[in-house]
């Protein structure tokens, strides 16, 4: 299944057909989520400025935060790692379209080689089972 932006996505509010998916999947488990909420923004410095971060799916009962991502641009990949850096406690976790993605068509590095090389967890597609056990259990895994 290829993941663009999709103008029932649009409509929905999602910015991906890959953040609809997602919503999907926890709508269809029953798990309350909170899409790209407001009061759920981390601010974080880029050196001299500070911009905001709307997570995409964070949980009312669960620190754990997906990003899910299509394309992971080297802005967003800078992103997350000076929030990464900023707020060390945050449990950051992506959902890739394909994780076996090269970052750039000159890098042999995947999007889950950088995950792993920086240490964030990752996925493809959807939400792992685990993943979601934590997430109702309100419980996270180092």
């Amino acid at each position: 299944m290829k993941y663009t932006f999709s103008q029932h996505a649009r409509r929905l509010g999602f910015r991906s057909g890959l953040e609809e998916t997602v919503a999907n999947q926890l709508n269809r488990l029953a798990l309350p989520f909170e899409y790209e909420a407001k009061e759920k923004r981390i601010t974080y410095e880029k050196p001299a400025t500070k911009h905001k971060y709307s997570p995409d799916f964070t949980f009312t009962n669960s620190p754990i935060i997906i990003e899910t991502k299509g394309y992971f641009k080297t802005a967003d990949r800078k992103k997350h790692l000076l929030i990464k850096e900023q707020y060390p406690d945050i449990d950051l976790r992506f959902v890739f379209g394909n994780s076996n993605t090269r970052i750039s068509k000159q890098s042999k590095t995947t999007y889950a080689a950088w995950c792993i090389k920086h240490g964030f967890k990752y996925a493809d597609k959807e939400i792992p089972p685990d993943w979601i056990k934590e997430i109702k259990h309100g419980t996270t895994r180092n």
